[in-house]
């Protein structure tokens, strides 16, 4: 049996006609930069995201990167986020010539630990140089936010969501005794989205974009990514290309609607998955643990809670590296989400940030595994993947 990673095609055969027909009014619109496909995607996503505004722009990494300009990160300032990520994150920070001040990350969640921020920031020398705070909401599941919007007031810092693998995704805050839903991006200052076609809400081609609140951010944005230019040729500003392609925005319209129906299929699988795994007697035997998804007990009988979407379903394996070469032998797709922790990039090799040691992020690095999760996957798929990774310990 064949199992990919990711079926895209599964995804756009139901859809085809609809998406076909989207890019078919585009083209004859012969509006292909900005324009109306753009500002309606930016209107439904904001407002699917809980903010007042959306600046689609060209990739999740521009999203970040322009985030970063508006927010004013410049030489020398730093950035507090995560080591255990997609190169992205620390990539836009030290284009600006600012410095990544990596966290560990909580083992659980694989995202940043509020707590070790928290002993960062105490010392007054490091705080003082902080700038933006960039939680990064990994693999669907929203960092745990309150403890880091406290330290952002404290420290007055802003917050910049990395919320690539995340829109959608929901985290719980308590208000006046009851639990009121947050969306990833709309909790800080302003959350970044990825619509690489990998992920839940993906184009066909690369696009992002910036949710915020601040409207003030959200008009400031709009100027960096058309190279600083307003009006056109004036430009008091320095920007970017940072412009997301008409055909992409119409591709994420016909999409979006599908999106709570995909997270669902997700989270049903996840599920599948726990069932499969502790039938089969790997959880209990320590061979592999599973994902946890910690906002679930808040979520009650609420089906439509999306207190994690699954972007990737990631496990924690004995032998790990002899695990992912057995899976792909017997035609399962999995990867790794992230073999290298970012402070031990080769491009970083110079900076006194590779000579720090991060445990829980080192450890997730040669641990972790993620397996087959998309909405299309059969039960019989994923009895196959369960099988095999049992057949796999059995063996040894």
């Amino acid at each position: 049996m064949n199992v990919p990673l990711l079926d895209l095609k599964a995804q756009l055969d139901p859809i085809r006609d609809e998406i076909q027909a989207a890019i078919n009014t585009t083209i004859d619109s012969i509006c292909y930069i900005l324009g109306p496909e753009i500002e309606r995607l930016e209107k439904d996503v904001a407002a699917y995201s809980g903010s007042l505004a959306g600046v689609g722009v060209s990739s999740g990494t521009d999203a970040l990167l322009a985030a970063l300009m508006a927010m004013g990160v410049k030489d020398g300032d730093l950035v507090l986020t995560s080591p255990y990520t997609f190169f992205a994150t620390m990539g836009s920070i030290l284009r600006l010539g600012a410095e990544p001040l990596f966290v560990d990350i909580d083992p659980v969640t694989f995202n940043i630990d509020p707590e070790k921020a928290a002993a960062l920031l105490d010392d007054p020398a490091i705080a003082r140089r902080v700038k933006v705070l960039l939680p990064v909401h990994l693999y669907g599941q929203c960092v745990d936010m309150a403890p880091l919007m406290d330290l952002a007031q404290k420290h007055g810092l802003l917050v910049l969501e990395d919320a690539a693998q995340a829109i959608g995704a929901v985290y719980p805050v308590v208000q006046n005794g009851e639990t009121v839903w947050k969306a990833a991006g709309s909790i800080g200052d302003a959350g970044c989205f990825s619509f690489f076609p990998s992920k839940n809400l993906g184009c066909m081609g690369d696009g992002g974009m910036i949710i915020t609140s601040n409207l003030d951010m959200a008009e400031e944005l709009r100027i960096l990514r058309v190279h600083g230019g307003a009006p056109k040729y004036h430009h008091g500003v320095i920007g970017g290309n940072f412009r997301l392609d008409a055909i992409q925005a119409a591709v994420l319209n016909v999409k979006l609607k599908y999106l709570p129906e995909w997270h669902a299929a997700r989270r049903r699988n996840a599920g599948r998955y726990q069932q499969m795994f502790t039938q089969a007697g790997i959880v209990d035997s320590g061979d592999v643990s599973l994902p946890a998804a910690v906002y679930a007990d808040k979520a009650g009988p609420q089906p439509t809670v999306d207190y994690h979407i699954y972007n990737q379903y990631v496990i924690r394996a004995k032998d790990r590296d002899a695990l992912r070469d057995y899976l792909l032998s017997q035609g399962i797709g999995v990867e790794i989400y992230y073999p290298i922790p970012l402070h031990q990039q080769k491009c970083v090799a110079h900076l006194p940030l590779s000579i720090m040691s991060y445990p829980e992020s080192e450890k997730a690095a040669a641990e972790t595994l993620a397996l087959p999760i998309y909405p299309e996957l059969t039960e019989e798929m994923q009895e196959y993947v369960v099988n095999r990774i049992a057949a796999f310990y059995k063996a040894k």
